[in-house]
């Protein structure tokens, strides 16, 4: 299984529309479950995440593994605080 999910680090993935979100940095495992639970996405669209901030996507919106990876849901966009709601200055991306 590790061998597995260092082979989709670094994928690009797709919304269901085949507009790029970002790519997987890393993945969240569940232990308990012995699976994939989610995977973190950077470098992420900023036209589908406001600033293109990272993203952590529920495996379970996965439809396909290949080459890249195909979601089989994805909002149309979202919305993620301006960094001044969390006491931030300035955004330093």
């Amino acid at each position: 299984m590790l061998e597995e999910i260092t082979n989709i680090e670094g994928l690009e993935v797709f919304t269901p529309w085949g507009v790029k979100v970002g790519n997987i940095s890393s993945v969240e495992l569940d232990p308990e479950e012995a699976e994939i639970s989610s995977l973190l996405l950077e470098e992420t669209n900023p036209n589908l995440v406001e600033m293109g901030a990272s993203l952590l996507v529920p495996f379970r919106w996965i439809q396909a593994v290949g080459d890249i990876i195909i979601l089989r849901h994805f909002p149309q966009d979202i919305p993620i605080p301006a960094p001044a709601e969390y006491g931030i200055d300035e955004y330093r991306g």
